[in-house]
């Protein structure tokens, strides 16, 4: 029976790389994956995952206003070997993404596995982790660890002098330059380094 996983984690956790790792697995079992990232996400190339320790993958983007079971489906009668679906920066879908996702297993009976943070840079949830954490058949954490040593639950949003910044948009693309991730108590403390 196919399920919805949702792996989530503060930042610089490893999400893509074990996403990249999960994907090339079935790939390399004569399996296809379809791979999705938000279009929003501008770090790296458009239309690619890419993790921090140089493993990369073609990807689908999506915006807010994509139906991701109707993409999905397209794909399956495009390519019969459809055998699982990959969705990074999961934090970025909607509500009825989500719900779409699960139509994916319910229906399809495809595999999806997203990873996303669990919440911001304010310590509140993000739309599509929240109902990943409401509708997900199975829930993984992948640890990290704080500068202090302890594992890392929160994600700091930070200045150019490692100051915490405690008002602003939810979203607000970056990586290491922008944001820390840091245990509950150095979060509440603001303390960055």
């Amino acid at each position: 029976m196919a399920k919805l996983y949702f792996y989530y984690s503060a930042m610089n956790a490893g999400k893509s790389t074990i996403l990249l790792q999960a994907s090339y697995n079935y790939q390399e079992r004569g399996m296809d994956t379809v791979l999705f990232s938000p279009h929003i996400d501008t770090r790296y190339q458009s239309g690619k995952i890419c993790s921090r320790i140089g493993l990369s993958a073609k990807s689908h983007t999506f915006t807010d206003q994509d139906d991701l079971f109707a993409l999905v489906a397209h794909k399956k009668t495009e390519y019969s070997k459809i055998k699982s679906v990959f969705v990074d920066e999961a934090q970025f879908l909607r509500k009825q993404q989500v719900q779409q996702l699960s139509d994916v297993t319910d229906q399809l009976s495809i595999p999806v596995l997203a990873y996303g943070l669990r919440s911001d840079f304010l310590g509140e949830p993000f739309e599509g982790s929240l109902y990943l954490l409401i509708w997900a058949d199975e829930i993984h954490e992948i640890k990290t660890i704080c500068h202090c040593g302890a594992k890392a639950t929160m994600n700091m949003r930070v200045d150019q002098q490692a100051q915490k910044i405690v008002a602003g948009q939810q979203i607000e693309i970056g990586g290491n330059e922008r944001y820390v991730s840091v245990c509950r108590k150095h979060f509440k403390m603001g303390q960055a380094r």
